[in-house]
């Protein structure tokens, strides 16, 4: 990780727990908000006004977070207004890097964590994805994948190529309280079962992921074909980006192991119809995922990554 904007160790996934032995993720240091017309957002400076051409996002495909803002990207149809560069699948000792071909383009660095330097040259802390990076100011926008996924949904709105909304107002409430729900125990539940340092931690932690599914296949199959009826949300991203890593590392890999995807009818059916919306399958990498996850020393130290399972929605590389 950095400390006062020097490398200092090794990447490790876990650099915090709590009293029990659980893992705590990092806080998003960085939380401007870019608006149609440059004025302040809900946090963070002003300034920052949505244009055609000025921000870069940086991604890698293995990440359900960074996927929430690349799926986000490709469903307003901004592809031409916010370009992107994606890291390397393997996390190396110096955390994520770039492909030496054709990686960062904008900043030509080779790691992760010098973009968080130039934005920041005292930065403590670890380099995380997604960042949605300003040409023009030459800094950190966000990266808080949340936050960044609204500001595509309304401080993009002028420039966006579709009409999809992924947050209306009328359901704002309910997803908020959803993306609470889905957050705890599962997006981040399966990172805290497998981050885990004591055996009762991994067990809470597999026991809320557990709960959190099959309340979502009970929910799913009184209703659907989304989380809101027929309105796909940004909380379907969030929810979708969880599911399509499961079966290939969260179930292995991270001891969630009581159940597959593919052992709920519910939510394997809601996975292949969000995998069917072709500016989303086109976010999808198995290959990058199952590469990432099982490069993470501290839980396989082979690096030895596994042929299967075979799963309905792969796809061969491009």
């Amino acid at each position: 990780m950095l400390v006062n904007g020097r490398w200092t160790a090794d990447w490790q996934p876990v650099q915090a727990t709590d009293a029990k032995g659980g893992f705590v993720r990092q806080v998003s240091s960085f939380r401007n908000w870019i608006t149609p017309d440059g004025s302040p957002g809900l946090t963070g400076e002003g300034g920052f006004a949505a244009e055609a051409g000025r921000y870069h996002l940086y991604v890698a495909l293995i990440c359900p977070w960074a996927s929430r803002t690349l799926i986000a990207r490709a469903l307003k149809g901004l592809e031409q207004a916010v370009s992107v560069s994606v890291v390397e699948p393997e996390l190396s000792e110096q955390g994520w890097r770039f492909p030496a071909a054709d990686g960062d383009l904008v900043n030509g660095v080779t790691f992760m964590h010098e973009i968080y330097t130039r934005a920041d040259p005292q930065f403590t802390g670890r380099a995380t994805v997604p960042v949605l990076w300003d040409k023009t100011r030459r800094t950190i926008v966000s990266n808080e994948s949340a936050d960044i996924v609204r500001m595509f949904d309304s401080g993009f709105a002028s420039l966006a190529a579709t009409d999809v909304e992924l947050c209306p107002d009328d359901l704002r409430q309910a997803i908020d309280a959803l993306n609470d729900h889905l957050y705890g125990g599962l997006n981040n539940g399966v990172y805290r079962a497998g981050f885990a340092t004591t055996q009762v931690a991994y067990e809470e932690a597999y026991a809320q992921v557990f709960a959190t599914l099959d309340g979502l296949e009970a929910r799913l199959a009184a209703g659907g074909p989304f989380l809101f009826a027929d309105r796909f949300t940004e909380t379907d991203i969030r929810l979708f980006v969880t599911l399509v890593r499961f079966d290939a590392a969260y179930f292995g890999l991270f001891k969630c192991n009581r159940k597959r995807i593919a052992d709920y009818p519910a939510l394997t059916a809601y996975l292949s119809r969000i995998l069917e919306i072709p500016r989303v399958r086109g976010t999808v990498s198995i290959d990058h995922i199952k590469r990432g996850y099982y490069s993470i020393k501290t839980l396989n130290p082979t690096g030895i990554v596994p042929l299967g399972p075979e799963l309905a929605w792969d796809r061969p590389e491009r």
